[in-house]
């Protein structure tokens, strides 16, 4: 064969080659195995997979969207005292007030207040202080749970018993003592709850944290160097996070109910800024007469908001949890 005709066949071979492999390539990639799901979106496919679950988030997004545009979409602000009149207390629902100008759909309480526009604002004070709690014990029970558990030693033995002793007391009890010693408002009322509510986080944070540090990503980390708080909140916090959000969730709605008990009681929230518990409160005392209203329509909104945060955490907990996922 001349050298001519060999060259020839040499760059047929070549090219032969060359369209097989790409003929492979395609065949390989048509059998592809599929991209493996984020595990955020698989909590949201399961999360909207719930009717219930979705049912409680629509009813949570649209009290929260009614409280927050309570200003403009009320008749009446109930904190303001120039626009309640006392011969306005205690009328029934769908009574039209003096002027004529709007109805009280859900009747007033004892001062005059038109309830729809009292239970708004309300739910702006209950809902504000149990998020606002629920944060605020989140973050600082985060840190102090992975301090102990990157920690260890004496540290986290101290931090944790700190965090047992705090679970320890019944949490009305300690609020009511601590509320009748700082007295009333909002700020304290919200401060209280922070102390009760911080050692659920740090607890869940620090056994998710021990189980992180151990593996090698935490190692090869050490390896480069890394700082030790660069460490835990880069990258052993955000493996951390989902059973937090879950305790979150279900904080906020223990938060709002010890608001409306400790308020209830006459130790929370000022009356001249009443929440939903001291709109029950405020009720209370007339039921007896016939007036069921002025109680009943803020303990089923607050019923409402407590069974759809609790609907939410719920399915939020099935889904993190690694024995439903199996």
């Amino acid at each position: 064969m001349s050298a001519p005709q060999s060259e020839m066949t040499q760059e047929m071979t070549t090219e032969m080659t060359q369209e097989q492999v790409r003929a492979r390539v395609a065949e390989l990639s048509a059998f592809q195995a599929p991209r493996r799901e984020s595990p955020w979106r698989r909590v949201v496919r399961h999360f909207v997979a719930s009717k219930s679950a979705m049912l409680g988030l629509a009813i949570v997004l649209l009290l929260i969207v009614g409280a927050i545009a309570a200003p403009w979409i009320t008749p009446q602000n109930p904190y303001d005292l120039m626009q309640l009149d006392v011969l306005d207390s205690r009328l029934h629902p769908g009574t039209p007030n003096g002027a004529g100008t709007f109805t009280y759909w859900l009747g007033t309480d004892g001062q005059g207040r038109d309830l729809v526009s009292a239970i708004l604002y309300g739910l702006r004070i209950s809902v504000g202080i149990g998020v606002g709690s629920a944060l605020i014990a989140g973050v600082i029970g985060t840190l102090v749970g992975l301090l102990a558990a990157y920690a260890g030693g004496k540290l986290d033995t101290l931090l944790m018993r700190l965090a047992d002793l705090v679970l320890s007391f019944p949490s009305i009890l300690v609020a009511m003592l601590i509320l009748a010693y700082v007295g009333k408002g909002i700020f304290n009322v919200m401060a209280t709850l922070v102390v009760l509510e911080w050692a659920y986080y740090a607890r869940t944070a620090r056994g998710q944290a021990l189980v992180e540090r151990r593996k090698e990503y935490v190692e090869a980390a050490r390896g480069l160097n890394l700082s030790s708080w660069r460490i835990m909140v880069r990258h052993i916090l955000p493996n951390c996070l989902p059973p937090l959000i879950v305790i979150g969730t279900l904080q906020v709605a223990r938060a709002i109910t010890l608001e409306a008990t400790l308020s209830f009681l006459g130790l929370g929230v000022p009356i001249t800024e009443p929440s939903l518990g001291l709109l029950i409160s405020n009720g209370y005392q007339y039921m007896l007469s016939g007036e069921y209203w002025i109680s009943f329509y803020p303990g089923i909104t607050l019923l409402v908001v407590i069974v759809a945060i609790n609907l939410v955490g719920d399915r939020l907990r099935d889904i993190l949890n690694p024995r439903w996922q199996k």
